[in-house]
């Protein structure tokens, strides 16, 4: 088979860059209507009859046949067994990974995690409290692809932030365990894990079933059926975001080697067809250059075929006027991952203002970030990086207010209180306030 890989060519300096350009962005976070209504239907469904639902979904979706909830609950030492059985280079790269994950978001917690307070002058405590969730959830995807560093950039953070339980879902279709994943689980500290996935194990996780535990917040990928319960149950349950496919910006200047470049936009081209890898570069014989090493180099890829429909149908290959143009069109599509892959990187970063995760330098690929650099690789995506921030400790911590007001100055307060309430037409707010009054 002859795969091509042509990712569109815009140029800056064209009459039609904009509709080109927008039009290569565009993706939809809608999900099919059809989706949709089953999801609600298993999330109806799994909220009444538990247990015996999540074995239903599993049977039909993982072909997963069993005759409790037991069988789907994977043991500690079962994740223990896992990890003494894979290869010692493995085992040493998760624990290596895990402790990079670990130390970064220690230094966060250390950073903005903690409680504080102060007395004002008239001995009135305020603060704020911040505390660590009871118990999350995180989904860890599974079937087509296993995602061991999923479960470190999930579970250590919440691990890291204090939660008492972390309970974690991977499908297992067929029956297939993943050893990388289970020993990735027992490496970071998973309190408990379930062979189930998809919009079941959501609910499961949502409302709690007989066996799985009601959790307070869900973190973790998945496919668009994933994401669709994910929105459904927030409200009942906290979630991280509705994370859409991966994507990876470039911003160049031409002195990275080509092929180097090609392989960072195959890096998340081969996540899916829907992944979306953009170079901006103002050198246009470069983008000539990284087009041949696409070309050379794709046959060569296992999942040639996804990375050749994924650039074809999303990638495109831009060309800017300058450095300083790309960094603004970067910050317009702010985008999951950013390589800045430049001679002097730090002469660009600080023009970039929107991106989930910034990769300085040559030798920063962003697969080093995805596994184990340290920072979180849960990222915002689809433009939502404008707003959104990095999966972290915070996540996993909640804040409460902290007041204490003196005898003296409740005669203060309470007279502001009391004008503004009796304002609003709200006199038992105004009358407890008064009350404190000597």
């Amino acid at each position: 088979m002859n795969l091509v890989a042509a990712p569109a060519r815009i140029s800056t300096a064209s009459s039609t860059f904009e509709t080109e350009f927008q039009a290569r962005l565009h993706w939809s976070a809608d999900t099919d209507a059809a989706i949709e209504q089953r999801v609600a239907d298993i999330l109806a469904d799994v909220q009444k009859r538990g247990d015996a639902a999540v074995l239903d979904y599993t049977a039909r979706f993982d072909g997963l046949e069993v005759a409790s909830m037991a069988a789907l609950e994977l043991t500690q030492a079962e994740l223990k067994a896992a990890f003494e059985a894979i290869p010692a280079a493995q085992r040493d790269a998760l624990q290596a990974a895990a402790q990079r994950v670990r130390t970064y978001h220690e230094a966060q917690k250390k950073a903005n995690g903690q409680s504080w307070q102060y007395r004002d002058a008239d001995g009135t405590l305020l603060g704020q409290k911040v505390t660590p969730l009871d118990r999350v959830g995180i989904y860890v995807p599974g079937g087509k692809a296993a995602y061991p560093s999923s479960v470190l950039m999930n579970a250590i953070p919440a691990h890291v932030a204090g939660v008492g339980e972390i309970i974690m879902v991977v499908p297992t279709p067929k029956g297939e365990k993943n050893a990388l994943v289970l020993a990735a689980a027992y490496v970071a500290g998973v309190t408990r894990a379930f062979t189930i996935g998809g919009a079941q194990a959501v609910a499961a996780l949502a409302y709690g079933t007989q066996t799985v535990p009601k959790v307070d917040k869900i973190t973790g990928p998945g496919n668009a059926y994933v994401a669709s319960a994910k929105k459904h149950v927030f409200g009942t349950v906290g979630i991280d975001m509705i994370a859409g496919p991966s994507e990876i910006l470039v911003l160049a200047d031409g002195t990275t080697p080509a092929d180097w470049v090609a392989m960072d936009l195959f890096s998340q081209a081969e996540h899916d067809e829907l992944a979306q890898s953009i170079l901006l570069c103002p050198d246009a014989a470069y983008i000539d250059a990284v087009q041949e090493a696409i070309n050379r180099l794709l046959p060569t890829m296992p999942r040639a075929a996804i990375i050749a429909k994924s650039l074809t149908n999303r990638g495109a290959l831009i060309l800017t006027r300058n450095m300083q143009e790309a960094c603004d069109i970067s910050n317009r599509i702010a985008p999951e991952h950013l390589e800045v892959s430049s001679r002097d990187p730090h002469q660009w970063e600080p023009l970039l203002k929107h991106a989930g995760a910034i990769f300085l330098g040559a030798y920063t690929s962003e697969s080093l970030g995805d596994y184990c650099a340290g920072p979180n690789h849960v990222l915002p995506t689809s433009g939502t990086a404008r707003f959104s921030s990095p999966l972290g400790v915070y996540d996993f911590q909640k804040r409460s207010s902290i007041i204490e007001v003196s005898e003296q100055g409740a005669q203060v307060l309470g007279k502001i209180a009391a004008e503004l309430a009796y304002g609003e037409g709200l006199q038992a707010h105004a009358r407890a306030a008064e009350m404190r009054f000597r």
